[in-house]
């Protein structure tokens, strides 16, 4: 995940900070040395990180609190705010315009950019309720036009192409003149890329960008890609005037070091983040909410709002009810499992919890294996042995086995899981009648304590 690295060093150092009652100039150069560290480790560009600890002496020292306030919750304040300054301070949207607004993606080939395409058309159709359109200018690549055709299907947009044989600028032009003839709100175009920059490439995005006059260029970056990225931004902006940076494949890198450099050492705002393989997984980059996940204290509006749009509250509300009484059947816990997993993998959601302690790669495996095995025992029984488990005997079991593929020792576990999950329901009532909270049940179940 994002910054995983880097936010483990911080958590550990202000674990550490805690632990002192006071700040002197020594704690703080000691606290600063290993926030430099950190930072280098995390590939963040070296001139960033100076100016980063600069800042963070400065205003520490400038506030004259080393006797008077908890270090720990001082250091935090202050780092927050100026990671936060690094990756932007406020949320940068694309600006859309009256009528039809033009986004032009550029970048370099496998930064991820036409798979973002389809993303940024989910973005646009899906969420924001704008006609969208996405036009396929790389003619170059083998299966690109394929790949974005089925991207933008994915994305519920429309496509446009006309082949691998007509110049791109051609293409530009009739896609922007057939968006406006049919009253589409954006169009995408997806453009070429080199495996690195060169005149060719360069030549082909400025006549683009001349003929068609896109409101926001936007250049991929692959989040991997570390300290080259802000070359290959400062290289395109150059030519192109870009208006803001995309990062591809947040999720796989764990060092974040191209977020926390480029904002500051090109200007260029980031606007979106991916995040995972699926076409909804592009988020809105938020500089403050990333800098809270990235010093560990979660990310709750994320969550909530990736919570509203994957889960029917009415359904939620009426299964909740439901489950508090004791009355909920199996069918009723596959349903609340598939709401969750819409959310996110299980590793994504606990990053977002505040307080909730890492988990490891195995608790996530074997908690996504779990699951699954629910779901096919599930899905073996009969409509009626799902509300009435009761009635199951050996043979139903055997028979539920066998149509899962798995054994009948794993039918007894989702059974017995089941019944306990009633009965803590149950106890929960209770408790919540006599208004006392049940042992091991308070903060966050016995999490962040």
């Amino acid at each position: 995940m994002a910054f995983e690295s880097l936010s483990d060093k911080f958590s550990a150092l202000f674990k550490k900070m805690r632990g002192q009652s006071r700040l002197t100039e020594a704690n703080m150069d000691e606290m600063l040395r290993e926030i430099r560290v950190a930072l280098l480790e995390a590939d963040v560009n070296f001139k960033v990180v100076k100016s980063f600890v600069n800042d963070v002496k400065e205003k520490a020292l400038g506030q004259d609190v080393y006797a008077k306030v908890n270090p720990s919750q001082m250091v935090v304040k202050i780092v927050h705010d100026e990671i936060q300054a690094l990756l932007g301070e406020e949320q940068a949207e694309v600006a859309f315009v009256k009528g039809l607004t033009i986004v032009m993606l550029v970048g370099l080939q496998g930064t991820g950019k036409t798979t973002s395409a389809g993303k940024l058309a989910y973005q646009f159709q899906n969420k924001l309720g704008k006609k969208t359109m996405v036009a396929a200018l790389d003619i170059y690549r083998p299966g690109a036009i394929d790949q974005l055709q089925a991207v933008t299907e994915k994305a519920g947009a429309s496509f446009f192409s006309m082949g691998d044989k007509v110049n791109p600028v051609e293409i530009a032009k009739k896609a922007k003149s057939k968006a406006i003839d049919e009253d589409f709100d954006v169009l995408i175009l997806d453009t070429a890329g080199r495996l690195q920059i060169d005149e060719t490439l360069m030549g082909e995005l400025k006549a683009i960008n001349h003929e068609v006059h896109p409101d926001e260029v936007l250049l991929l970056v692959d989040a991997a890609a570390g300290q080259d990225s802000v070359n290959v931004a400062n290289a395109f902006n150059k030519d192109l005037r870009l208006s803001g940076i995309i990062l591809s494949r947040l999720d796989g890198d764990a060092r974040g070091g191209a977020a926390l450099s480029i904002k500051y050492l090109t200007g260029l705002p980031i606007k979106y983040a991916g995040v995972g393989e699926k076409v909804s997984d592009l988020e809105p980059f938020y500089p403050d909410r990333m800098a809270d996940r990235i010093l560990g204290m979660g990310d709750v509006v994320t969550l909530v709002e990736k919570a509203k749009e994957a889960i029917d509250e009415k359904q939620a509300e009426k299964d909740a009810k439901k489950m508090l009484e004791g009355e909920f059947t199996l069918d009723d816990m596959l349903r609340q499992m598939k709401m969750v997993q819409k959310i996110g993998n299980l590793g994504a959601i606990a990053k977002l919890i505040p307080g909730m302690p890492k988990l490891t790669d195995e608790q996530k495996e074997t908690a996504e294996k779990e699951m699954k095995v629910f779901e096919s025992i599930v899905n073996s029984m009969t409509p009626y042995e799902r509300r009435h488990p009761e009635v199951l005997r050996f043979s139903h079991k055997n028979r539920i086995a066998k149509g899962s593929g798995l054994t009948n020792a794993d039918v007894n576990r989702v059974l017995r899981k089941y019944e306990q999950s009633k009965e803590m329901m149950k106890q929960m009532k209770q408790y919540q009648k006599s208004g006392r909270i049940p042992p091991g049940m308070g903060g966050m179940g016995g999490f962040g304590r």
